[in-house]
């Protein structure tokens, strides 16, 4: 097990890169804010299974936090961090500073209005553009061949993949399969602000989805009666606050009155201070998570 190389600036890396492509060696970037789990292992091990040369990114983007104190208690934890690259393969990791990645106040920035439009955008103000604008300097400094991003961020990964096409961007958007625990919560460096008691009851979401998702595989299509029957199933847990539960458009994320062909089934919570978010999706010819 080898450990990557990590670089902190932009000119080191382009230079370190351009001598990969010398080489004719393909290239993925595994974008991250850090505090890696098994969930970003994976994206790593997918990278890993489809580039010669992989770039694992750790930088927590002030950009897309629309809070100061979410993004000031942000985990940082760079050595573990680098011990999951090493472990997984990673050749290199770029973990500038905020100063070497913004040396001047950003004055341009990329905006998706339609897919930010509903979900999670309308509860986070500026999130979106934020990651947007982040992603796209990210793929411009690397120039990879492929990147891979969580089906568990749904709309990030759909703004993603149109900002790609939109833009004529040369690579290629590998979606990764969400990563859950044994009783179905998906994994999420938010977890571990989670109380026991918070912990124990943080579940009930994948469950209200997946079945939402079976009910529409028993034939139920009206939306309004998939959302109720959710509701119910939350307001069994007082500790839960449902910040949205949604059935949309798996392309343009807007919401559903009925399922036809596919759909995205997408809610978010709270957790006494902790935000968990999660989707599935449903298609005619196939469930898939």
């Amino acid at each position: 097990m080898s450990e990557p190389q990590v670089i902190r600036e932009i000119g080191p890396l382009r230079q370190r890169l351009d001598a990969v492509r010398m080489r004719q060696q393909s290239i993925a970037l595994v974008p991250t804010m850090g505090a890696l789990h098994a969930g970003h292992a994976e994206l790593l091990r997918v990278a890993r299974e489809n580039a010669d040369y992989v770039v694992a990114s750790i930088f927590v983007n002030p950009l897309q936090f629309d809070r100061t104190e979410d993004l000031d208690s942000y985990p940082r934890t760079l050595d573990a961090d680098l011990r999951v690259c090493a472990a997984h393969g990673v050749d290199l990791v770029f973990a500038p500073s905020a100063a070497e990645f913004y040396p001047v106040e950003p004055l341009t920035f990329v905006e998706s209005p339609v897919l930010s439009r509903h979900l999670c955008g309308a509860f986070r103000p500026g999130h979106f553009r934020g990651m947007a604008t982040v992603v796209l300097k990210l793929f411009n400094v690397t120039q990879p061949h492929l990147a891979c991003f969580g089906e568990k961020d749904a709309q990030q990964l759909a703004i993603i993949r149109r900002m790609v096409t939109d833009f004529n961007l040369p690579l290629e958007i590998l979606p990764v399969a969400t990563v859950r625990e044994a009783d179905g919560l998906a994994l999420s460096s938010r977890n571990k602000h989670l109380s026991p008691e918070e912990r124990a009851v943080a579940p009930v979401l994948a469950r209200a989805l997946k079945e939402a998702r079976a009910s529409i595989d028993a034939g139920e299509t009206d939306c309004s009666m998939l959302k109720a029957a959710a509701t119910k199933a939350f307001d069994a847990e007082p500790l839960v606050r449902v910040e949205y539960f949604e059935i949309v458009d798996p392309e343009t994320l807007s919401p559903l009155d009925r399922v036809a062909d596919a759909a995205l089934l997408a809610g978010a919570i709270w957790l006494g201070r902790t935000r968990l978010i999660d989707n599935v999706t449903w298609r005619s010819s196939k469930a898939i998570t």
